[in-house]
């Protein structure tokens, strides 16, 4: 009741019940473009993240490591040290374009599946090549959030919760989906497929950006700098 009392009295920006606002959101998805790809990217990127991370814990845990839970613990602390790159990750936004740093967590994507291939080698090469598979998946992932919202954020400001909203929730859909598919792959065929679903997860935003026919824009306070053009990524 203090707090009724004392707290400001806000007025909403929008009045549309929930289900419009729900119905709205759907409706971003299909005419927001920077949206549209914003979560293309991401669901891919994170999609196969999760695929990785499911996958690696029945790894290591399986007779060709024998390692308990404790080694699952040990890699996600290697993992954690992606979140110290997220701020330099806005300052690259800022100076190259949320769309170069996209294509360069894209890569970072692609390249995981190469890492990961060396933890079926097991002992101690295939520890570190997981250990640096994950480390690059991770940071793929924090990286590529960065770059994601703020090209969404950019959008129009007083849409931006359902934006938020539509985002995050695909790129949760896509984990799930990520993380059913790695443990489907590695059950039937092993390690191999789960590093083939990375790179194909990771390859469909490339292919499909592809197909679009448009290019990656310079864009933020780098575009002055840039030596070269983007590469070239084409948009929805």
């Amino acid at each position: 009741m203090a707090l009724d009392a004392t707290l400001p009295t806000t007025v909403p920006a929008v009045r549309d019940g929930y289900p419009a606002l729900l119905a709205d959101t759907l409706h971003m998805l299909r005419t927001e473009k920077e949206l549209h790809r914003s979560v293309l990217l991401q669901v891919t990127v994170f999609g196969g993240f999760s695929a990785a991370w499911t996958a690696v814990a029945l790894l290591v845990t399986r007779p060709r490591y024998d390692m308990g839970t404790q080694a699952v613990g040990v890699l996600t602390l290697v993992g954690a040290g992606s979140t110290f790159l997220a701020p330099s990750a806005g300052k690259w936004v800022d100076r190259y374009g949320a769309d170069r740093v996209n294509l360069w967590c894209v890569a970072a994507g692609l390249a995981t599946a190469g890492v990961l291939v060396g933890g079926s080698l097991g002992g101690v090469a295939g520890i570190v090549a997981l250990a640096a598979g994950v480390l690059l998946i991770d940071v793929a992932v924090q990286c590529g959030q960065v770059a994601n919202q703020a090209r969404i954020f950019a959008l129009r400001p007083e849409i931006h919760s359902r934006l938020n909203t539509c985002y995050i929730t695909c790129s949760f859909l896509g984990a799930s989906a990520g993380s059913w598919l790695g443990t489907r792959a590695y059950t039937l065929f092993g390690w191999w497929a789960v590093c083939a679903l990375i790179a194909i997860a990771v390859a469909a935003a490339v292919v499909t950006h592809l197909v679009g026919g448009g290019r990656l824009p310079i864009t933020g306070a780098g575009a002055k700098d840039a030596i070269e053009p983007a590469p070239t990524i084409p948009s929805r």
